[in-house]
């Protein structure tokens, strides 16, 4: 006989899984991994990754998954604390020697085995999509389409996002995850700011990042560098540089030390104060030796007190110092013009090509489709105006040429996010922005008057420049020691040996 109030535990007594609730959990599981299976073999067999699907398959699918489950659970918990009341049906018992409870754990064994593969597989996925340059360049399209633009268009293209704004180690994961969360809620609120600030206080050092590739260490040496300007005259004329770069370096085994790459801290240490968060303006440098000696240089217009240099910390100087736009480097518009016009995509020989394009890209536009269609009717308007000569000598080349002033801008400029140069400045040379000037401007002096290097041939040496600048001359190959002309007909190598002749 069953105590009063209980039924005896039978084969046939109703599973506590039996409830809406778990049922309700149960249907969302199997609809979510079901439609996430789907979407994983399309987006295996698909040609192309869509950063929507990513977030279904990788974010949103798995997440239903795990809250069918934990209704599935909570269901059956509320089923047993139900059950457990007075008067309630006890909980079934578990008996392996029954044949069909024997069949139905081995199915619940095998199904939690698939549901722990499918997680681990899961969420390396969805880690390897949160990594990827479509979650951080697509999905939040409005406010980073300037910098995924720029991106596509840099020498580390091929560098993923997270190389250098998260880098190996967990604790720096962790971080840009915590970051993420506030991030998204800026997105989907609405409040991120235009423009997207630049990560200068929370990037990673780049000894920890860039220093993974370009070893410091191994610069050494010049590097010639040729640039084509045109002047804004009616003939476009040609105003060309070929400059030789010091980059130099800071290690004695591979070559002198000096040049650009001195700055890299090897043997010396370089830090500075910046008086504002851009690192635009820099009043007070310290520069440490190999032999241990410290000289400050102030600026004689704006000098820190001794009370201003004690609140603040020093930065030591590195790579992105000067490379500040390694991956999102945004063209000036005359760059960018200039460079369309020596690699032939705007014709040269269009009257006043140069001015006109410059004048329509830095016109004041609302959105990018609105600059679009003003640049083509500003610039057809003008050469009809004119130069209706040239418009029926050089349609095709004119048409040309506003096609690809308008790719310029599609490229370079992002009203919707006031985006252009000017929000983002490059520190690399010194043409249109401080840059190198920051310190060597000549106004930054020691204690005993000694001021930071304004001299041009310090970093660099005009080779050449003008209208038709040509590289130096060759010379003839003198061999230091007087063979006459026997070293013109046999190889160097039949005597160098990298030893004793």
């Amino acid at each position: 006989m069953s105590p009063a109030g209980t039924t005896p535990a039978s084969g046939g007594e109703r599973s506590l899984l039996a409830n809406w609730l778990s049922a309700t959990g149960a249907f969302l599981a199997a609809l979510s991994f079901f439609a996430a299976a789907v979407l994983l073999v399309t987006n295996l067999l698909a040609p192309f990754r869509n950063p929507y699907m990513g977030i279904f398959l990788f974010v949103l699918a798995p997440a239903a998954v795990a809250l069918g489950l934990l209704l599935v659970g909570l269901g059956a918990w509320r089923e047993r604390r139900r059950r457990r009341r007075p008067g309630a049906v006890p909980l079934p018992r578990i008996d392996l020697n029954d044949p069909a409870q024997r069949r139905a754990a081995v199915v619940a064994l095998v199904i939690a085995a698939l549901l722990l593969f499918v997680t681990a597989v899961g969420s390396y996925q969805a880690y390897d999509y949160s990594e990827s340059v479509a979650f951080c360049g697509q999905v939040c399209h409005g406010p980073m389409h300037p910098e995924l633009t720029a991106y596509r268009d840099a020498p580390h293209a091929r560098v993923g996002c997270v190389a250098c704004h998260v880098g190996p180690g967990a604790s720096w994961f962790v971080r840009s995850k915590i970051t993420g969360v506030h991030q998204l809620y800026a997105v989907l609120a609405g409040t991120y700011p235009r423009p997207i600030p630049t990560p200068i206080d929370n990037l990673r050092p780049a000894q920890q990042t860039c220093e993974e590739c370009h070893w410091p260490a191994k610069f050494y040496g010049d590097v010639e560098r040729v640039w084509h300007h045109y002047l804004s005259d009616e003939q476009n004329s040609p105003w060309t540089i070929r400059l030789l770069l010091k980059v130099g370096g800071g290690d004695p085994t591979h070559g002198p030390v000096g040049g650009i790459h001195w700055h890299m801290n090897l043997a010396e240490k370089v830090e500075y104060i910046a008086a504002d968060a851009g690192r635009e303006v820099i009043p007070w440098i310290r520069v440490t030796r190999a032999d241990g000696t410290v000289t400050v240089y102030q600026a004689t217009d704006a000098p820190l007190t001794p009370a201003q240099v004690a609140a603040a910390t020093p930065r030591v100087m590195d790579c992105l110092d000067c490379h500040n736009r390694p991956a999102h480097d945004y063209l000036d518009p005359v760059r960018a013009v200039e460079i369309a016009m020596s690699t032939g995509r705007i014709d040269p020989g269009i009257p006043f090509i140069k001015k006109e394009a410059v004048a329509a890209l830095t016109g004041t536009y609302a959105t990018t489709d609105e600059a679009v269609a003003a640049i083509a009717e500003r610039l057809t308007a003008y050469y009809a105006g004119h130069h209706a000569d040239v418009v029926a000598q050089h349609r095709p080349a004119i048409a040309a040429a506003i096609a690809e002033v308008q790719n310029i801008y599609r490229r370079n400029f992002f009203p919707e996010m006031r985006v252009d140069w000017r929000a983002y400045p490059s520190h690399i040379g010194h043409l249109i922005s401080p840059g190198c000037y920051r310190c060597h401007d000549g106004n930054h002096v020691s204690a005993d008057g000694k001021a930071i290097t304004h001299d041009c041939e310090t970093c660099h040496l005009v080779l050449a420049q003008g209208p038709d600048a040509v590289p130096p001359q060759p010379l003839p190959f003198q061999h230091p020691a007087d063979i006459g002309d026997l070293w013109q007909q046999m190889s160097c190598n039949a005597c160098h040996t990298g030893g004793p002749a």
